[in-house]
C-alpha cells in the first residue's frame, strides 16, 4: 500500500464511527458532535470517502459554502479539515534524527533520499535494505534502524523525537507500538523522558492511547 493510509478507502461512515470512538485531544473532542448529522450531509453531496471529503475541505470556496450550512457553523470544518491532513502525517526528516551519523545522511541525500516518505520504498524487505547498504555504503545496521524510525514515523503524531524514544525502548516497528498496552507505554515513556529530557512536562496518557489507537490503522508492510 505504500507509506499512506490508503484513505480512498476508508468510506465515511466507517471514519464517522472512528471519530465517535476516538481518542482525541481536547481542540478536537468537537468533532464527535452531532457527527451522524454532519456526515450525513456529506453523503447526502456525493462524498464516499475521506479522500473526497478532505479534496471538498481543501477548496476555500467549498468550505465557505459548507460553513454557511448551519450544522457546519463556527469552527467544525476547519477543525475537521487538520484532523484529515492528520491521517497523512508529514514525513520526518532523516537529519533530524538524533542519533544518525553525518556521513549515512549524507549518502542518503546523494541518491535523493532525505525523508522517511522517500526512504520508505527502498527498505520494505531485508533484500532491498541490504542493497540500498550495498549501494551507499551505508552499515546494514544503520539501514535497519532507519527503516523503524521510517516506520514509526507513519504513525500519526509521531514525529522525529517520539520516534527514536520509541525505538529505543525497542518498540521499534509500528506494529509492535499497536500493540502496547497505553498505560504501561505511558509510564515507561515518561520515565524516559524524565531521565532524557526530550519533551518538557510529562505526556499525558490520553496522548499515549492516540498513538496506540492510529498505529492500528497503518497496515504493517516492511518485514524484518
Amino acid at each position: 500500500m505504500g507509506y499512506y493510509i490508503d484513505i480512498e478507502k476508508i468510506s465515511i461512515d466507517d471514519y464517522r464511527s472512528k471519530l465517535e470512538a476516538a481518542y482525541l485531544p481536547p481542540s478536537r473532542m468537537m468533532l464527535k458532535d452531532k457527527a451522524e448529522d454532519r456526515f450525513g450531509y456529506f453523503k447526502s453531496i456525493g462524498i464516499k470517502n475521506i479522500k473526497e471529503l478532505l479534496l471538498l475541505l481543501k477548496k476555500k470556496d467549498k468550505l465557505a459554502e459548507l460553513q454557511k450550512i448551519d450544522c457546519f457553523s463556527g469552527d467544525y470544518l476547519t477543525i475537521l479539515l487538520r484532523e484529515l491532513n492528520s491521517t497523512l502525517p508529514k514525513p520526518n526528516r532523516i537529519a533530524d534524527f538524533e542519533g544518525i551519523s553525518e556521513d549515512t545522511i549524507s549518502k542518503l541525500e546523494q541518491i535523493g533520499i532525505t525523508n522517511t516518505e522517500k526512504l520508505y520504498d527502498r527498505i520494505v524487505t531485508s533484500d532491498k535494505r541490504h542493497g540500498l547498504a550495498l549501494s551507499t555504503g551505508i552499515k546494514d545496521s544503520d539501514i535497519l534502524e532507519l527503516s523503524c524510525l521510517t516506520d514509526l514515523s507513519r504513525i500519526k503524531w509521531v514525529g522525529v523525537t517520539f520516534a527514536r524514544m520509541l525505538y529505543d525502548l525497542g518498540i521499534d516497528t509500528a506494529e509492535k507500538a499497536s500493540k502496547s498496552d497505553p498505560v504501561d507505554l505511558h509510564f515507561r515513556i515518561n520515565l524516559l523522558n524524565k531521565s532524557n529530557g526530550f519533551f518538557k512536562g510529562q505526556i499525558g496518557l490520553n496522548d499515549i492511547k492516540i498513538v496506540v489507537a492510529a498505529a492500528k490503522e497503518i497496515p504493517f508492510e516492511i518485514e524484518y
